[in-house]
């Protein structure tokens, strides 16, 4: 069973953050706390940007002390330099994070989709009803962006709760030069 914790969940963006925070109450049952937008598309700056993200997840970690960060990884698209961006923005939040001690785990944008709506590729649309539905809240359209981090936040729960959680998996390389050390050149 899940030990009772607080789950920050943040989608990473120079333009626009998204976070949602969960509780984990003792009977391992996730409570919505708080969800928001960072809206950045107003500062020209790229490490204006960068401390005003890393001051809003510090002040996030001040204010509900969360146990975990959830966090989107980065995802290569058409244009490498999105990428650096998004990296950017994820290493000032998992900083502030981390400095509240914090920690750090990361979701691909499709893991997140596929815990919350068994869909890798759902649209934004239908996380925001999947979260509404499961945690029992209204969201309203301008906190679209939240969903997603929300979305992380209940996908490491999951994790959390699974029977698996904390055991190794079937196959990984560790496993497999431990068990096959004649085998590793």
């Amino acid at each position: 069973m899940i030990k009772a914790c607080t789950i920050l969940g943040i989608d990473p963006g120079t333009n626009l953050l998204g976070f949602g925070i969960v509780r984990v109450d003792e009977g391992g049952k996730p409570h919505f706390v708080d969800m928001g937008v960072l809206d950045l598309r107003r500062v020209d700056d790229i490490y204006e940007k960068l401390r005003i993200i890393y001051d809003k997840v510090d002040a996030l970690c001040e204010l509900h002390k969360p146990d975990d960060l959830a966090i989107e990884s980065p995802f290569y698209g058409r244009n490498a330099q999105v990428i650096f961006k998004l990296g950017r923005a994820q290493g000032a939040a998992m900083s502030a994070a981390l400095h509240h001690d914090a920690r750090v785990f990361e979701y691909a944008p499709r893991k997140a989709k596929q815990a919350i709506c068994g869909n890798g590729a759902a649209s934004k649309e239908q996380v925001a009803l999947m979260v509404e539905k499961t945690l029992g809240i209204n969201i309203e359209a301008k906190y679209l962006d939240a969903t997603d981090a929300l979305a992380l936040a209940m996908c490491h729960y999951y994790v959390l709760s699974s029977p698996l959680a904390g055991k190794s998996s079937g196959s990984s390389w560790e496993k497999f030069i431990a068990n096959n050390p004649d085998r590793v050149k």
